[in-house]
């Protein structure tokens, strides 16, 4: 298991990852995405923004990149990123597929992306991963499984996952929407030859969205790594538009809300590695402070109290505007 590299690190900043898709494209839903971004989302400037980034996150001990097809150029980015610095073996590369940028790099396209689960996409995807990022992918994971997707019961994408994984590929899945749990609690239930399928699973959980949390332990008991993503609720959680208590308690330790809700996932004993979004130099400095965060259960439990029922949750995240 490439995470295996990470529980070796000494560094306290080693259990965040860095996500590309705030990144990799001009168009996504994040809040303060025009303040973080400005005008020029070109090629080139998103290529320079991601690679400054990159640098920026080795530097501080960040060892997992996260990219998918979906999000833009991320793998092309990351791909140049690796190839510039060939020293850096340490890296754990992990990317997605099942959803096909459709967006054409601009902001206002009628669909940014068209998810897919079948064995045909999955071919053309994993080609055109291997061609940017070739032996250094170490996860492919399907992206955004939900309890009815076809991923879960296709025995020949199965077989095509499985052959993957012999030849040294580690293979995973996220998941997005209200059903989260079922998803997970699906996917453990999937064997080739009796052995489980999947060895890591990527999820949202955050402290408006908590329903995902005890399937996710059960992963991570079934021996499986688990990753957070969406951990500031797509913008929500982070100033100006966090929560009362959340703010206080940032005040209270004298840091952003950011590194307290990233702090608040990462005291979970089943979260493995929790991704950071940041679109910004200050945004990741603040987001790597979460390492350090050691919150009371006072504090705890005031920020438990703002858990959403997760319908809701997905409701507002699926009226959240690309911009």
């Amino acid at each position: 298991m490439p995470f295996a590299r990470l529980a070796h690190a000494t560094t306290p900043t080693c259990h965040i990852g860095l996500g590309l898709a705030a990144v990799g494209r001009p168009g996504y839903i994040n809040l303060g995405r025009d303040r973080d971004l400005g005008e020029d989302r070109s090629v080139d400037a998103l290529r320079e923004r991601t690679h400054e980034l990159l640098d920026a996150a080795y530097a501080q001990g960040v060892r997992y990149i996260d990219a998918a097809r979906s999000y833009g150029r991320s793998e092309e980015f990351l791909a140049d990123w690796l190839s510039a610095r060939p020293g850096l073996d340490d890296v754990v590369v992990g990317s997605k597929w099942g959803y096909t940028y459709t967006a054409g790099w601009s902001t206002d396209a009628e669909k940014h992306e068209v998810k897919d689960h079948g064995a045909a996409t999955y071919e053309r995807q994993r080609a055109e991963t291997d061609a940017l990022l070739g032996d250094r992918l170490d996860l492919y994971q399907i992206h955004s499984v939900t309890p009815d997707s076809p991923a879960l019961t296709d025995k020949e994408l199965h077989a095509r996952l499985a052959e993957a994984a012999a030849g040294g590929l580690t293979v995973g899945f996220s998941t997005s929407g209200p059903a989260q749990a079922d998803a997970i609690r699906a996917a453990l239930e999937v064997t080739v030859d009796g052995e489980p399928l999947f060895r890591t699973v990527q999820s949202t959980y955050n402290a408006l969205e908590t329903s995902a949390g005890p399937a996710l332990a059960e992963a991570h008991d079934a021996g499986l790594t688990v990753l957070v993503k969406e951990g500031m609720a797509n913008g929500r959680l982070a100033a100006p538009h966090a929560p009362e208590a959340l703010r206080a308690v940032a005040e209270e330790i004298s840091l952003g809300c950011d590194a307290v809700a990233l702090a608040l996932i990462l005291r979970e004993p089943w979260a493995g590695v929790v991704l950071s979004g940041a679109a910004t130099l200050t945004q990741l400095a603040s987001n790597l402070h979460a390492a350090a965060v050691d919150l009371d259960e006072g504090q705890v439990a005031r920020l438990a109290a703002l858990a959403e029922d997760p319908r809701a949750y997905w409701e507002r995240r699926g009226q959240l505007p690309w911009h």
